[in-house]
């Protein structure tokens, strides 16, 4: 057996409501705490402002996806048909864009949900099997009927204690460590 104490993730709380949750974070905002994430079992709205989350860059990604499918479906279409394989029939022109139109909508709407849920993915860091939270006694509930608030070890005003007892007064039902 080593001696070396086991890696801490971070310290967890658990609430019996949403409300209860959404002022602990507020709280832990206040107080200057700035690693932290909540967990439900349902979203709750109040809680992407109370955590300051960031906006999402998956917007810029399913544009970027649709942006490539057009240029893609446009590029495609004008090689195949004048540069690959030029056919003069009836005098018109060999870059003919308005028969281009429902290859390249296809296409665009194709790579943005593409993108989309690719994107998503990558964003969310899924697939993740396995996560430190798991680790928490009675984390289980949070997919049931009890809310939680894990402030991370990473942040800069994290003392295991000092953050327990700071957790404990913002009306926790049970405060633990989660280890790594």
């Amino acid at each position: 057996m080593s001696n070396r104490p086991v890696p801490i993730y971070g310290v967890i709380a658990e609430f019996e409501s949403p409300g209860e949750l959404v002022a602990a974070v507020r709280q832990a905002r206040e107080a200057g705490y700035r690693r932290l994430d909540a967990y439900t079992p349902y979203p709750i709205h109040e809680l992407t402002e109370a955590l300051a989350l960031p906006r999402t860059k998956l917007p810029m990604i399913v544009f970027a996806g649709g942006a490539l499918g057009f240029a893609a479906a446009l590029f495609m279409q004008w090689f195949a048909s004048a540069v690959h394989y030029p056919m003069n029939i009836g005098g018109r022109p060999l870059a003919s864009w308005p028969s281009f139109i429902p290859i390249t909508f296809e296409l665009t709407v194709l790579f943005a949900a593409f993108a989309a849920v690719l994107g998503m993915l990558g964003l969310n860091g899924l697939p993740m099997p396995y996560h430190p939270i798991f680790n928490a006694p009675r984390f289980v509930l949070a997919s049931r009927d009890r809310f939680f608030l894990c402030i991370e070890a990473k942040d800069a005003l994290f003392e295991v204690e000092k953050t327990s007892r700071f957790l404990a007064t913002l009306g926790a039902r049970v405060v633990s460590e989660v280890e790594e």
